[in-house]
């Protein structure tokens, strides 16, 4: 069943299935997008302060937020959002680490210029596999209310 503004309540839990990071897929990533030794370095990651390969934040923010969404909770409602706020990287991600996202919904409320949407404000963190957080972030969304 499609989901609307009208359907969250404040305090639902909602959490999305897991993704597991490879050593390919990190260093694949960091090379496009975030080219610093500790992504792409296996050697030079190792002498870090990291001890080790890790994943890039974004890559981090981008595998757990697909999870989020291909949970299709804002499918049939989204209207897009002004933005991430809050944004923390927690703990490294390394390869072989399974992450899953959580999210709750923190505030609601109706627009108060455009009757036919809502603002729902949402806390997300991303958690490994030994459940230790690796990113935190809350999200403000606009959505659609229901149809008539």
């Amino acid at each position: 069943m499609d989901r609307y503004f009208d359907d969250f309540e404040v305090g639902e839990r909602f959490r999305s299935g897991g993704a597991t990071m490879t050593e390919t897929d990190i260093i694949n990533y960091a090379l496009a997008y975030d080219p610093q030794p500790v992504h792409i370095d296996t050697e030079a990651a190792a002498k870090s302060a990291y001890g080790g390969l890790i994943a890039s934040g974004q890559h981090t923010f981008g595998v757990g937020w697909r999870m989020f969404l291909q949970e299709g909770l804002f499918k049939a409602c989204s209207m897009g959002s002004p933005g991430v706020d809050e944004l923390r990287w927690t703990a490294p991600v390394r390869p072989g680490d399974t992450i899953h996202t959580e999210a709750e919904v923190l505030e609601k409320r109706a627009s108060g210029s455009k009757p036919d949407r809502g603002i729902l404000r949402m806390g997300y963190r991303m958690v490994n596999q030994r459940d230790e957080t690796v990113l935190t972030m809350s999200i403000v969304h606009i959505l659609a209310k229901r149809p008539e």
